[in-house]
């Protein structure tokens, strides 16, 4: 089992910057998949950005140019480095770490979330 703690979360004004933390409690990189979620109030959850075990990342439309994600392997700890906040990117944010079996189901794992409130 995989336990995930994000932290970082708080108020920043409109253009300000936040990074997130997630500490995993284990090493789970090697085979892991790590992503960020956000969910705002009365809409759905979505994938802001990922990075595989090799290291490839995918980041939403909405984002791409202002956050990224990253890893400290040796930490245990994915980061989501978050800048020129707007409004819009209010919300709960929560890692993710998946993984799939031999039988190609895939293992998720969650963090109980962060809030991100972007107001002036």
């Amino acid at each position: 089992q995989v336990q995930l703690v994000e932290s970082g979360g708080g108020l920043v004004q409109p253009g300000g910057s936040l990074r997130l933390s997630c500490a995993a409690s284990r090493s789970i990189f090697s085979a892991y998949t790590m992503g960020w979620y956000r969910q705002a109030p009365g809409k759905q959850r979505e994938l802001v950005a990922s990075l595989t075990s090799g290291g490839s990342t995918n980041y939403a439309d909405s984002v791409k140019g202002r956050f990224t994600i990253s890893r400290a392997d040796a930490k245990n700890t994915v980061y989501l480095q978050m800048n020129s906040l707007k409004p819009e990117d209010t919300a709960v944010y929560t890692c993710n770490a998946y993984v799939r079996n031999f039988a190609g189901i895939r293992i998720d794992y969650w963090g109980q979330g962060t809030q991100v409130t972007v107001s002036s």
